[in-house]
């Protein structure tokens, strides 16, 4: 698959739910099960075909494994599992969208398991309204507004809470070194 990268047009920073006054943005959709879903393209480095990873121990369950992109080393998340649904399960058309942590300084990549991506769509801030507040599949943190096109909603996704590994943390894998505490 091709690498998506950004255009201009896409330089403005993703619109706020509710907001009329913010710039248009840009976001990858693509769909988890049925739903779909949306990132904004300015995170997304590219998107790949999804192939065999290599399981790495004491990873937590939503991590995969890891993928050689270019002689780094990328960890791959389900990114259904992530969201509290049913695993993935890897399909002709499953990919993997490579996105990078921009909100942090020198941010990994991180390789986000699809069931298909679908387009690169451009969306007006008039056109995001906030997460509804009850009866969410996905946990409400997770997402940063509910897009309309046409008759359908895109659930936004907030990228920082959802590539937050801190809360992802196994039991440290020093404490299963240690063993068990000696009286």
């Amino acid at each position: 698959m091709n690498a998506v990268t950004p255009t201009k047009q896409a330089a403005a920073l993703a619109p706020v739910a509710g907001s009329d006054t913010a710039a248009p943005a840009q976001y990858l959709t693509f769909a988890l099960g049925e739903e779909l879903y949306g990132l904004p393209i300015l995170v997304v480095k590219e998107i790949i075909e999804y192939s065999t990873l290599t399981e790495v121990p004491l990873m937590p369950k939503t991590i995969c494994g890891v993928i050689n992109l270019r002689g780094a080393v990328v960890p791959v998340m389900d990114l259904s599992a992530r969201l509290g649904r049913a695993p993935c399960t890897v399909g002709r058309r499953t990919s993997i969208v490579i996105v990078e942590q921009k909100h942090k300084t020198d941010g990994p990549m991180i390789g986000l398991i699809v069931d298909s991506v679908s387009a690169v769509k451009t969306v007006d801030a008039k056109d995001i309204e906030p997460p509804p507040t009850f009866g969410m599949k996905v946990p409400a943190f997770y997402i940063s507004g509910m897009a309309k096109m046409g008759s359908k909603f895109v659930i936004l996704l907030q990228v920082e809470q959802v590539l937050d590994l801190a809360d992802l943390a196994p039991a440290s894998g020093q404490e299963l070194l240690a063993g068990p505490e000696q009286n």
